[in-house]
């Protein structure tokens, strides 16, 4: 259901040569604005002739008829507290890539709180994902999906359709961080370096330069928390 609609409202415009492996596994992190982002890169994914799979909260399976659907189309659950049906926040990642699948992961973990829609600080679920299992970490932007839903809005407009660019990356260089014990300090430098690279993809769809300090939520929720101190 969802392919042909988007195939009908996102008019998709793609930049440079990079396309997505056509087999084996990775991992794709795009960037994350509003809450149509999924379905938008999901059927970007499928146009490149491959099954996307998204690490998404487990909330949204209980959601009636929605959680049905997630779940047969492989999708995988991953709880706020840390724990999957694997009791391993990760695991169901891991057994996508094992039979050499894609998957999905938003390394900013949620919408972007920059005001402007920049790429904020990441997590490293993405990074724990490639370097654990070998696999390439391939950097994804899109800019446009705001015209099809507004950030943290509900409604949809469908019509007319609205172009949506988007850009593939070459597979980060992990080689400085592979073989390394995965601590926090080096899954840190490597989402990092994977942000960074993010944003200069969006900066290339944009035509303009994000902020030289990347948004962060826990420095800016203590600094409102200060003012009521």
């Amino acid at each position: 259901m969802v392919i042909p609609v988007f195939r009908f409202t996102a008019r998709y415009h793609w930049h440079g040569p990079q396309r997505l492996p056509e087999g084996g596994a990775f991992v794709l992190a795009p960037n994350h604005f509003t809450n149509i982002d999924p379905l938008v890169v999901g059927t970007a994914v499928w146009l490149s002739r491959r099954a996307p799979r998204f690490l998404a909260k487990a909330s949204i399976f209980r959601v009636p008829v929605v959680g049905r659907l997630m779940a047969g189309m492989g999708q995988i659950p991953v709880e706020r507290s840390g724990r999957t049906r694997l009791n391993d926040p990760l695991g169901g990642g891991k057994s996508v890539i094992e039979q050499g699948g894609a998957i999905i992961v938003y390394p900013e973990g949620t919408l972007t709180r920059d005001p402007d829609l920049w790429p904020m600080r990441g997590k490293t679920g993405a990074v724990r994902i490639a370097l654990e299992n070998d696999v390439p970490l391939i950097p994804m932007a899109h800019w446009g999906t705001q015209r099809i839903m507004a950030r943290y809005s509900k409604k949809l407009r469908l019509f007319p359709p609205s172009r949506v660019d988007v850009i593939v990356g070459d597979p980060i260089d992990l080689s400085a961080f592979r073989g390394k014990p995965l601590d926090q300090k080096t899954l840190l430098e490597a989402t990092d370096l994977l942000m960074q690279r993010i944003t200069e993809l969006l900066e290339e769809l944009r035509g303009e330069r994000a902020p030289a300090t990347r948004w962060d939520p826990s420095a800016h929720n203590q600094k409102e928390t200060g003012k009521f101190a």
